[in-house]
């Protein structure tokens, strides 16, 4: 299972989250790096102390408002993520072991379509 991988690569999938998003993102505040993962306020602190205290990402003063910090990925978070993507991807593949590469893509259009139509009703 997925849960079982994440917690035998030593994460949560919180920490996947904040760090795909800042790979992908860029440095951000708090507030926003927990918009682009998708996490809750109180989530987002609690997940940052702990990638921090690991030294996955960097915690600075917002040099133009010094109440906000910015979060940056460090190097050994970068590798921390590619653990976890490789991870992902393994889990992935025994999940959906029983479908072949056409079936997964059409599952993968049909997930994405899902997400979109509740994204938008969550967004009314």
């Amino acid at each position: 299972m997925v849960v079982d991988r994440l917690g035998q690569a030593d994460a949560r999938g919180y920490h996947y989250r904040a760090l795909a998003a800042l790979e992908e993102y860029g440095s951000l505040c708090q507030t926003d790096l927990g918009r682009r993962a998708g996490m809750d306020r109180s989530d987002i602190v609690a997940t940052v102390n702990e990638l921090a205290d690991r030294r996955l990402v960097d915690r600075s003063p917002d040099p133009t408002d010094r109440r906000r910090n910015i979060i940056s990925v460090t190097r050994r978070g970068r590798q921390h993520l590619r653990t976890l993507d490789d991870v992902l991807v393994a889990a992935q593949d025994e999940a959906f072991a029983p479908l072949d590469p056409t079936e997964r893509d059409q599952l993968a259009v049909l997930l994405a379509k899902v997400l979109a139509h509740h994204t938008r009703q969550a967004g009314r």
